[in-house]
């Protein structure tokens, strides 16, 4: 960890932070103190400039403008660009998530992404909206992913980053994956909030800043009963 707390930080809440992606800072703040971490979570609005020396970056979801400005910002900033640099821990989501590929689509715009992985956005011909779930990498020994998706970009990968999971049900980035993941940065489409459906990916995350192998387990009845339910919904519909 950067400090003797896990610091924790949700980049500019007030353009990027829909469909209660706060949450994920919720989430893995509760875990990390679960386990007795201290923990500090700073909220950057997009006036302010961002710390390079926390351990996660969280970047969530926005519409067009405001993705489209966060992008801007962030890479005049500079911030993650060094925090990354210094073995950070960046997970996007949605919007989030594009803007840290090469390039995105913003109201019909191409725009700049932060370059920070190999894969640009551009335009479906539909809208994916609905239940997102996939069978994650297994070098990353995770359960299967469950979310909810509301996007209209389609996301092409390139050869430096790795799918982060192979899509069972929705569209993710093209019907075929869903996000995507290199080092310590992950994307995915997934909301709802991701980390509160999925608490071994914000355990992962968790890995990641710490350095640890294996982190003490949790009760997590209430999570799992949550992922069953949505995830037997799904089968249900497909059936």
């Amino acid at each position: 960890m950067s400090s003797e707390s896990l610091r924790i930080v949700w980049i500019y809440p007030d353009l990027l932070s829909t469909y209660g992606d706060r949450g994920n800072a919720l989430i893995l703040a509760r875990r990390a103190r679960q386990r007795g971490m201290p923990v500090e979570v700073l909220e950057v609005r997009s006036d302010e400039r961002l710390p390079a020396t926390a351990d996660i970056y969280l970047v969530g979801g926005g519409e067009d403008g405001p993705q489209a400005l966060g992008a801007q910002r962030l890479l005049a900033d500079g911030g993650l660009h060094r925090a990354v640099a210094q073995g950070s821990v960046v997970f996007g989501v949605c919007a989030g998530y594009q803007l840290l590929g090469t390039s995105f689509f913003a109201k019909g715009v191409q725009c700049r992404g932060l370059e920070l992985l190999d894969l640009y956005s551009d335009r479906g011909e539909s809208r994916a909206v609905g239940e997102l779930a996939g069978e994650i990498d297994p070098r990353l020994g995770l359960p299967p992913l469950t979310g909810f998706e509301n996007h209209g970009g389609r996301t092409h990968l390139g050869p430096e980053v790795s799918p982060l999971a192979r899509v069972t049900a929705g569209v993710g980035n093209d019907s075929a994956t869903e996000g995507a993941w290199r080092g310590k940065l992950l994307g995915t489409y997934s909301h709802g909030p991701a980390l509160a459906r999925n608490p071994a990916l914000a355990d992962l995350l968790l890995r990641w800043a710490t350095g640890a192998h294996q982190l003490p387990p949790l009760d997590d009845t209430w999570s799992d009963r949550l992922r069953n339910e949505r995830r037997s919904a799904v089968a249900a519909a497909r059936a």
